[in-house]
């Protein structure tokens, strides 16, 4: 973990509530697809955990969706504001040299897919890559998707791609899973929990502090209580007790 000041270089609208944002500096403490970093706003007293969507050393990329008063002040920063941030939290995601794996994201749960697709890309791996939301407007950065996946869409409401879930998009598809990596809503993790054990699953919670101290996003496992930020985000499927 490190605590760096960030320079926002863009923050742009794409799509419905949904923002892009890349910082700029020192992001060198960040080395998994998969972790987060955690965003000091002028006025609030706790920090915003928000996944990292794509980074390098110099730069931090990342999606957010207006759901609260410190996301809607976030629409109005513009380039050139700096911002507190602290890098380089949680685990990530573990890259698996030697399988073709499936990708499953929910709504904003697309933020940590798109580095990690890079990654497997970087292999000479296309992955698999199964993105449901509630409806089209919930759908972002399809064309980026497309250049580094086998791109699956599916919508609940049928406004674009399958009409259903992604696990039944996953069925409806044949899709094979080897391994598969998910992020997104609650009950869709918890589904693919169950029908799916070769996985792992990125977990969302309130947390206080975002760096393991205050036990504040503590979970249920098959090996005891473990903190959504410090021993997660990511969890294997078969350890998290729903």
């Amino acid at each position: 973990m490190k605590n760096v000041i960030l320079e926002i270089k863009s923050n742009v609208l794409v799509s419905k509530d949904i923002f892009l944002m890349r910082l700029v500096g020192d992001c060198s403490e960040i080395k998994n697809s998969g972790e987060f970093i955690n965003i000091k706003l002028p006025n609030k007293y706790l920090r915003r955990p928000i996944s990292v969507c794509d980074y390098s050393e110099n730069h931090v990329d990342i999606l957010y969706k207006v759901l609260g008063l410190g996301t809607k002040d976030m629409t109005n920063f513009t380039p050139g504001m700096k911002l507190d941030v602290l890098v380089g939290l949680g685990n990530g995601f573990d890259i698996k040299k030697d399988i073709t794996p499936t990708l499953i994201a929910g709504g904003i749960g697309i933020a940590p897919m798109i580095n990690l697709a890079k990654k497997y890309n970087e292999l000479g791996i296309r992955p698999n890559l199964v993105y449901g939301a509630r409806s089209k407007d919930d759908l972002v950065l399809i064309e980026v998707l497309e250049e580094l996946t086998n791109l699956y869409l599916c919508t609940d409401d049928g406004s674009f791609g399958y009409h259903g879930n992604a696990i039944d998009c996953i069925k409806a598809n044949n899709i094979e899973i080897e391994y598969y990596y998910s992020c997104g809503p609650y009950r869709m993790l918890e589904a693919l929990a169950k029908n799916y054990k070769n996985g792992c699953l990125s977990l969302e919670a309130r947390m206080g502090c975002g760096f393991g101290a205050c036990m504040g996003c503590s979970i249920e496992t098959t090996n005891g209580p473990k903190r959504v930020c410090k021993e997660g985000p990511v969890f294997d499927a078969r350890e998290v007790i729903f």
